[in-house]
């Protein structure tokens, strides 16, 4: 599994898996607070297979399952239209289209809807493909550089968009898989009115650089945070790490880090660091972060503690630059025996959704270490005759045998689990999935 997403209203949850499928997760109705009849969970499909790899896809914003009209998301799958499908049965009600100057189709790396649910933004290399929900087709395209060669603007594979869930702002954030250059960052604002100018550049800890130096690693996820929409945090590829900042202050260098645990709980050998994209989330109330690690681990952390002031640096005469603070878990566990990859929180309970699954390959290689024929019998009665035409021929080194298959990836732990944060239950979920 590589990722889960909740319905809106938390009435469903669907998970993104490698075998190009959609899997609706089969949680307990009785734990979510809600009733069977109103989920009727037999209704929906087990799975929603593609046609090809999927890389991305979100829920319409006012998705529930009590209203058919709008249970719906939009998937983007490689070398096809962007997909709105239907979530009860899996029926595509609309395609949106994006062509490069070849004719060629060409699948988003991140999609989001803006907050008032019209309009939908698509992002891929070195543009923003902007589409009207109500008008499949053809969008309009925002140009994140002016031209490839420039080194102006924001380049790369738009990898991440999240929008501020405000209405009055419209500012969204988008990031890229290339990594910050000395000469500009790798994650910019955006606002819909503006079009494809940004509005500013976000900074990292190194202010020798200038205001324009991000971070030097891959965009994996950017959000907002949903009770306070000036603060954006930023997850990167290979890093432990994630980044904050306030937009309403000084955004060359980040308001605070949360950094996970250096070592596995378990007291086990860490792993090396994966290319996997591990989700985090935070909760509508804007309190709590959880992020799962490549060793199976999630981690929770206390968002209202270890901030500063966000007031602090404003003015004629701001003092210096303060080093960043770093925020630890007040909360770490074993969830999964494998890389989770993306946890959600339940919008209404105290609840946290986890997804596992990594790709693992043994070796597929076999040597025959005598090469020996597996006629025994032929070969006594053959080595008696041919003994003295054999001496006068040198032996021939051992056969190294390949095998034609291609390796198949495999999962030491592809699961779900649904975790409980009231009184003393952790785990109260569970559901296996088929690798």
């Amino acid at each position: 599994m590589r990722r889960t997403r909740r319905c809106p209203d938390g009435s469903a949850a669907l998970a993104q898996c490698e075998d190009r499928t959609f899997r609706f997760l089969q949680l307990p109705a009785e734990l979510l607070g809600i009733t069977v009849e109103s989920t009727s969970p037999a209704s929906l499909p087990r799975g929603l297979t593609q046609s090809a790899p999927i890389l991305d896809y979100a829920w319409y914003p006012a998705a529930s399952i009590r209203d058919a009209a709008s249970f719906c998301f939009v998937a983007s799958v490689r070398e096809c239209p962007v997909k709105l499908l239907d979530a009860s049965d899996g029926r595509l009600r609309a395609s949106y289209r994006i062509v490069d100057h070849r004719e060629r189709q060409i699948a988003p790396h991140s999609l989001a809807f803006n907050p008032g649910a019209n309009r939908l933004y698509c992002g891929f290399e070195d543009a923003i493909e902007v589409f009207d929900i109500n008008c499949p087709g053809e969008g309009t395209r925002l140009r994140t550089t002016p031209t490839k060669k420039s080194r102006d603007g924001l380049k790369g594979i738009i990898s991440a968009l999240s929008f501020a869930p405000d209405m009055s702002s419209g500012l969204y954030a988008a990031g890229t898989l290339s990594p910050s250059s000395p000469s500009g960052s790798n994650i910019a604002i955006f606002s819909e009115d503006a079009g494809e100018a940004p509005v500013m550049f976000l900074g990292a800890e190194d202010r020798q650089h200038g205001a324009n130096y991000g971070v030097r690693a891959s965009v994996s996820q950017l959000m907002f945070n949903p009770a306070r929409p000036y603060l954006l945090y930023a997850a990167f590829r290979r890093m432990d790490t994630i980044f904050c900042w306030d937009l309403r202050a000084d955004v060359s260098q980040p308001l605070a880090t949360y950094e996970k645990a250096p070592r596995p709980i378990n007291g086990n050998e860490r792993r090396a660091a994966t290319n996997q994209r591990l989700r985090f989330d935070i909760d509508y109330g804007g309190r709590w972060l959880s992020v799962g690690d490549q060793d199976g681990g999630i981690s929770v952390f206390d968002l209202a503690a270890a901030q500063p002031d966000p007031a602090t640096g404003a003015g004629e005469n701001p003092p210096q630059a303060l080093p960043t603070p770093r925020a630890t878990p007040i909360m770490q566990f074993d969830g999964h025996r494998d890389a989770v990859g993306s946890v959600a929180f339940h919008p209404l309970r105290p609840l946290l959704l986890s997804v596992s699954g990594s790709r693992h390959f043994e070796n597929a290689t076999s040597v025959s270490g005598d090469g020996t024929s597996d006629d025994d019998d032929d070969d006594d009665t053959q080595d008696a005759d041919s003994a003295s035409a054999s001496s006068a021929i040198p032996e021939k080194a051992p056969a190294i045998t390949r095998s034609r298959q291609r390796p198949q990836p495999i999962a030491l732990d592809s699961s779900v689990k649904l975790w409980s944060f009231e009184g003393n239950r952790s785990r109260i979920a569970e559901d296996q999935v088929p690798t």
